[in-house]
């Protein structure tokens, strides 16, 4: 591939903590799966940048039933963020061979304002491997919304079949793949080098 499009968690970034998932569950005080489940509804419009954190939780609240007070809010952000926080380093070094070796690089990334800063203080070096840099929050476009492969596409430089896309989600890879792009479901470092020919 000329060019590979990576998203962030997942991928780059390690999925939520499951640790702090279940902090986060416990200190809402409401069952696992109905925490979940307001927690994901109106994620896409935070993501995307249509909520800042504070209406973002609220409107968990009151999916649940039970809108959270300004603490609550500020704690549930908090905790949101250190669940998100940490980067894959096995995932980062391929990238990084890939930077070195000339591989035209993006990062297509649904994240909400709060954390694209948190990533910004923590993992410069990270987001600095990506000259195209997707960032939902800032694009005002989410996967698997197709505006924001075509976002991306125009900034690579390279049109969509010269591109492979890596995600860890089945429904954004085949968006990608609608547009024209080479999907590849991630599940591991080894197998995705393994497809670049990077083993």
């Amino acid at each position: 591939m000329d060019a590979v499009l990576f998203d962030m968690f997942g991928v780059v970034a390690m999925d939520q903590s499951p640790a702090v998932r279940a902090t986060m569950a416990e200190y809402s005080g409401h069952g696992h799966d109905a925490f979940w489940t307001a927690y994901w509804a109106p994620r896409q419009d935070y993501d995307r940048g249509d909520l800042d954190g504070p209406a973002y939780w609220k409107a968990v609240g009151e999916r649940l039933g039970e809108p959270f007070t300004s603490g609550q809010v500020e704690k549930f952000i908090a905790l949101d963020l250190d669940s998100w926080s940490r980067v894959n380093e096995e995932s980062v070094a391929l990238v990084s061979e890939l930077s070195e070796a000339g591989v035209r690089l993006g990062l297509l990334s649904n994240i909400p304002a709060e954390l694209a800063e948190r990533f910004e203080e923590l993992h410069p070096h990270v987001l600095g491997l990506f000259p195209t840099l997707g960032l939902s929050c800032r694009i005002g476009r989410a996967k698997p919304e197709l505006g924001a492969y075509r976002w991306c596409l125009e900034r690579m430089g390279v049109p969509a079949g010269d591109v492979l896309f890596v995600d860890d989600n089945r429904a954004n890879v085949e968006a990608a793949r609608a547009l024209g792009f080479h999907g590849h479901v991630f599940t591991s470092v080894p197998e995705l080098r393994q497809l670049l020919g990077r083993g």
